[in-house]
């Protein structure tokens, strides 16, 4: 029996995954996709970007969203259940596309893979990491590349101080191919970026330039990587781990009546960023006497807004934003400045 190929689309916080993914279901040129997206924080914010795009060939039950926790540390009671559905239905799609969290570790999914209920009838065709260049030429996920690497052939146990570092190595190593999306903030060659990408990613994996995550979808599909049968050539941080948490992050959603100046809105949010640290804020505003949803997206300081799609007859417009960032952020400061 032909084994349908899965791709595991990853990268941290605000890298522009979804973006990705909704160009690549509206160029799926008759290629029957289900889509898998898993995502930290407590509004279902990614799944209703994408269903908000009125993709045509985009069916109910074709976008399954998985809230229940990370992926990574939910495979059996989660992941498993929802992938088997998808390849027991009368007509299973032609290829499964996997979006994890921006904080999960791709290789316990990948493991998942080798379980004889799914290898039998699924495949890895490959594990795709998507960056944000300006955030990684900002240092926010990388603090010092070249150290790390030093210290690390000096101490093969060494475990990072720093999270986000943890999470950057941990999507690079396992990649197949990488997409270094909002290209369009890079400056000169790239030197920087490769700088940055060069002491983790395994030989002969590609970094590709995108924007707003547009890129053919031949590029991404079809790779043939087989991922979970070399699970070995991808480490991980958390090599030999009993189990992986995300205790270092927090989430938590801020409601708001309708926004009348969504400029300054996004000034409030700005000055929340850098008073907190906050990592990363995305949800939707209500606009008086604008008929169509607003959808907001940040990363650190920088925000994108777009119209998406009308408010539906059956929901009550509203504004609803979730902030993530370190454990312990104080919500009722980071509330009252948004607010």
């Amino acid at each position: 029996m032909n084994r349908i190929p899965t791709t595991v689309i990853t990268g941290f916080l605000g890298a522009g995954k979804t973006s990705l993914i909704r160009h690549l279901l509206e160029n799926a040129n008759g290629r029957r996709i289900a889509l898998i997206i898993n995502e930290f924080g407590d509004l279902g914010v990614d799944r209703a970007i994408v269903d908000g795009c009125a993709i045509p060939g985009c069916e109910e039950g074709d976008v399954v969203e998985l809230a229940n926790g990370c992926i990574c540390c939910t495979v059996a009671d989660d992941f498993l259940p929802t992938i088997t559905a998808l390849l027991d239905r009368d007509r299973p799609p032609d290829h499964i596309v996997i979006e994890t969290s921006g904080l999960a570790l791709p290789k316990p999914l990948l493991k998942a893979f080798a379980w004889p209920e799914v290898r039998a009838r699924t495949t890895v065709d490959g594990v795709v990491t998507v960056i944000d260049a300006g955030a990684v030429l900002d240092g926010r996920f990388a603090d010092d590349p070249e150290a790390v690497e030093a210290a690390r052939a000096e101490d093969p146990s060494l475990n990072h101080d720093n999270p986000l570092e943890e999470l950057f190595v941990d999507q690079l190593s396992c990649a197949d191919l990488i997409i270094v999306n909002k290209s369009d903030l890079m400056i000169g060659d790239g030197a920087e970026i490769d700088a940055a990408l060069d002491p983790h990613r395994r030989p002969g994996v590609k970094a590709v330039r995108a924007t707003h995550g547009r890129i053919n979808p031949t590029i991404l599909l079809g790779i043939g990587a087989g991922a979970e049968d070399d699970l070995d050539t991808r480490p991980s941080v958390h090599d030999g781990d009993d189990e992986h948490d995300h205790d270092d992050f927090d989430s938590f959603v801020v409601s708001l009546g309708a926004i009348d100046d969504p400029d300054a809105l996004e000034g409030r949010l700005t000055d929340a960023v850098a008073a907190h640290d906050i990592y990363r804020i995305k949800g939707f505003i209500h606009v008086p006497g604008k008929a169509r949803r607003l959808v907001l997206q940040g990363v650190g300081s920088r925000f994108q807004r777009y119209f998406d799609r009308d408010w539906s007859a059956d929901e009550t417009p509203r504004t609803e934003l979730v902030v993530i960032g370190k454990s312990g952020m104080d919500r009722g400061a980071i509330s009252a400045m948004i607010g």
